[in-house]
């Protein structure tokens, strides 16, 4: 299962990294299921790659997860939804049935990123293209939207409506 597939099947690329100013302006994470195998800076304390096979390892405390964007990203956001701590970077499609099954009713918050990111190659040089489609940032507890409402990431913070009575 590829890592991080941001853009098209054309591309002889599926790893696509997110910028380290994002993930930094998010606090420490514990762990990213989702990381490259060679990665020019951490993410989080522990890392899973794809020979780890991060969606059928065990979880612990926060993670940083930037999925698959492919067929599988409705998994991912699954396990990080059941998780419930952490935070996740997709595209803003909100209309899909990964939004709605994983997204809409089970998150905290989103930051709808200002602009469209330009995400990094494996070797950390920044891509010369912007990702075409924008971007969101999706908060599983509490905690982690006050990370992103404190981010200073530009965007617009939406919190989202209380799932108490569940």
């Amino acid at each position: 299962m590829p890592i991080g597939g941001h853009h098209s099947s054309r591309m002889k690329n599926d790893e696509w990294l997110t910028p380290p100013e994002i993930v930094s302006a998010l606090g420490a994470f514990d762990l990213d299921p989702c990381s490259p195998v060679n990665r020019p800076w951490d993410t989080a304390r522990s890392h899973y790659t794809v020979e780890d096979d991060g969606l059928s390892k065990p979880w612990a405390g926060r993670v940083w997860m930037n999925p698959p964007y492919g067929k599988h990203l409705g998994a991912w956001l699954a396990k990080l939804k059941n998780h419930g701590d952490g935070i996740a970077l997709v595209f803003a499609r909100t209309e899909t049935r990964a939004f709605f099954d994983h997204v809409w009713g089970a998150a905290d918050a989103l930051l709808f990123i200002e602009g469209r990111i330009h995400f990094h190659h494996v070797d950390g040089k920044r891509c010369p293209n912007n990702s075409r489609a924008p971007s969101v940032l999706i908060a599983y507890g509490m905690d982690n939207a006050g990370w992103l409402l404190a981010s200073k990431i530009p965007g617009a913070y939406t919190p989202l409506p209380s799932r108490e009575g569940e």
